[in-house]
């Protein structure tokens, strides 16, 4: 909304400056951030008033597990609220809230943020790990992002265009030029599968966070490229005039992880639960979506692929064979039980996080 003051510009020359994204992204992120921070005490102050705090996997379940984290047991959870309402206002108040991009990143936001909400709340009601069925969460998930994409899938002239074409890394041309209705059932499960990645990633403290950073730090700059006709044209990346908003909530997803890390760094003080996983890893995918890199968030956020796959090998080996390939999946628990300190697997899992939003950065001159 903050846009519109460029119009007064005439009666006071500083308003000129909220028609640039550049400025608007940096009001984003330091909103978010200051939202986050100032608020945060309150509502974690609130959250262990109501005893909303997070169940911890019995040591029926996982012996070794619950000597480990034991400890974290009454941790308030929900705190993703603080992720996601920091987030929607920085959004609301510095993007344009026409742009159709910046509308269907509000819609998986608040979509996945709710459901998230909702499983968080069976299990503290429930005072048990288990939320809502696998089932009932996909077809949600899957029900949110498709209506999304159908929104922009929908949309006349060049979004319709941009939404259509499938890009891969290193490749100065599109893969496919127009994939049809295949558009809205194939980029949904893009959305689906970075929300899942990310809850399954979200088992440390600050894990996620961190490397939710990294992530939308990368796709900050992405975003913008793909919103400058010169940059764009230079790099060989699809052009979109109305993509450039979309680094704008990249920022204020960036400055809300900043925000949470400052109560959510090691030891926690609050979990984002399911209610900030599921919708940062919506965001993420929808992010992807927008700026037409879907396929280069396998690099970027490298290691939410890497512990949603962990899950996949080690439950497909032991159906298969009986056996089991790591310790424990998520990955992160496989190398905790190998006897690394939490603060290391933290540590080095942002690391490579950062490793990797730097390749999938350098691929702007790789085509």
């Amino acid at each position: 909304m903050l846009y519109y003051l460029h119009q007064f510009s005439d009666q006071f020359d500083v308003l000129n400056l909220f028609q640039y994204q550049t400025f608007r992204a940096a009001g984003a992120a330091l909103t978010a951030f200051l939202l986050c921070v100032i608020f945060g005490d309150r509502l974690i102050l609130r959250l262990t008033a109501l005893k909303i705090g997070q169940p911890i996997r019995t040591a029926e379940e996982v012996h070794k597990l619950a000597e480990l984290h034991g400890g974290k047991g009454g941790t308030p959870t929900m705190g993703g609220i603080m992720i996601v309402g920091s987030v929607v206002i920085a959004a609301l108040l510095w993007a344009i809230p026409t742009n159709p991009f910046i509308r269907a990143l509000l819609l998986v936001t608040i979509g996945t943020g709710l459901l998230g909400f909702f499983d968080d709340y069976l299990k503290v009601t429930r005072k048990t790990s288990a939320g809502v069925s696998g089932k009932v969460k996909l077809v949600a998930q899957f029900g949110i992002s498709l209506a999304a994409v159908l929104y922009l899938y929908l949309q006349p002239g060049d979004t319709h265009e941009h939404m259509t074409k499938l890009w891969i890394p290193f490749l100065k041309e599109p893969l496919i030029e127009d994939m049809g209705f295949f558009t809205v059932l194939l980029l949904p499960v893009v959305v689906v599968g970075c929300s899942n990645a990310v809850n399954l990633t979200d088992g440390l403290d600050g894990l996620a966070t961190g490397c939710t950073l990294t992530t939308a730090a990368a796709y900050t700059v992405f975003s913008y490229v793909v919103g400058n006709a010169v940059a764009a044209d230079y790099l060989y990346l699809p052009f979109h005039p109305q993509a450039g908003e979309v680094a704008i909530f990249c920022a204020g997803l960036l400055g809300a992880g900043l925000g949470f890390l400052w109560f959510n760094c090691h030891p926690a003080r609050v979990f984002m639960g399911d209610t900030g996983s599921l919708a940062i890893g919506g965001m993420l995918g929808m992010i992807a979506i927008c700026c037409k890199q879907e396929i280069l968030l396998v690099i970027v956020g490298g290691v939410f692929v890497a512990e949603a796959g962990s899950v996949i090998l080690q439950v497909a080996s032991f159906k298969l064979t009986g056996k089991r390939i790591f310790k424990m999946a998520p990955l992160h628990h496989h190398f905790e039980l190998m006897g690394w300190k939490e603060s290391k697997v933290i540590t080095r899992f942002w690391i490579v996080s950062i490793i990797c939003a730097l390749v999938g950065v350098a691929t702007l001159k790789i085509r």
